[in-house]
């Protein structure tokens, strides 16, 4: 990897645009690389499309009998608790160059803290974009869901959504020490801000205090952004979107600086 990361193309032009096109480069090898280690293994990923698709087949005839709208709380809500147990693949993809002791080669090439992070995320934010737009598609197709009137604006709401995940999924796999901590997290996570946030059960037939803990939870704003964004409703997706922008880019900071600092070496597993 050290190699990859450090071959350079040859230098022509101004130095700043010799100095992008280096970094272009370095972000390149690594994204190539880490996509090859992502087809290698896409045991995780398949089972985070396979299973959502079974329970909203499962599922859908219940919610349409107790919710309006049953089809789009259905598809929503299985897609954002699905997506945020996605957050152990953001968090897999670091920890694991951790714990294969290459991490640290890493860092002493010449690609930078950010460049290493954009080479290893990159790969795995395509990945919940393509779950997530995959899952709405078959909402569509299969579960009744209906041709959003706005196709654009959903799919804003998917890039946004995913980018907040990965940052969060990125600062987590800067702290936890083990693939199976990192699970435990991230598992119970998933639950908690899905259940919190109304994917499975809506809001407004949830326990009081549940409800008021509801505006706690990522998964709500998201909830909140994905269903605006399936009615074509650009007002109702403003703030959703600008809380977990905020979130996303304070997650993404920490891991920066975490990183950055050597607070991913692996003599802290």
């Amino acid at each position: 990897m050290s190699a990859i990361a450090s071959r350079e193309p040859v230098r022509t032009g101004s130095p700043a645009a010799q100095g992008f096109r280096e970094s272009a480069y370095r972000v390149g090898a690594l994204v190539r690389h880490n996509l090859l280690i992502r087809r290698r293994d896409p045991g995780q990923f398949i089972s985070y499309l396979v299973m959502p698709m079974i329970l909203m087949l499962v599922l859908k005839p219940i919610y349409v009998r107790v919710v309006d709208r049953g089809e789009a709380q259905v598809v929503t809500g299985l897609l954002v608790m699905f997506s945020v147990f996605a957050v152990a693949i953001a968090g897999n993809s670091i920890l694991s160059e951790r714990q294969w002791k290459t991490w640290d080669r890493l860092r002493v090439t010449r690609a930078s803290t950010t460049e290493l992070l954009l080479g290893k995320t990159i790969p795995v934010y395509l990945l919940m974009v393509v779950q997530q737009v995959f899952l709405l598609v078959y909402g569509c197709a299969v579960i009744g869901l209906g041709f959003p009137p706005a196709p654009g604006l959903l799919l804003l709401a998917v890039l946004l959504w995913a980018f907040t995940l990965l940052a969060l999924g990125t600062a987590l796999a800067t702290v936890a020490r083990s693939l199976g901590e990192l699970g435990v997290i991230s598992d119970v996570s998933a639950l908690v801000v899905s259940s919190l946030g109304g994917a499975l059960v809506p809001i407004a037939i949830m326990p009081g205090w549940a409800q008021a803990a509801a505006h706690a939870s990522p998964g709500y704003w998201a909830l909140e952004m994905l269903q605006s964004a399936l009615a074509g409703e650009a007002g109702g997706m403003l703030w959703p979107a600008v809380i977990l922008l905020a979130l996303g880019a304070v997650a993404a900071v920490f891991a920066v600086r975490r990183l950055a600092r050597g607070w991913g070496r692996t003599h802290l597993l």
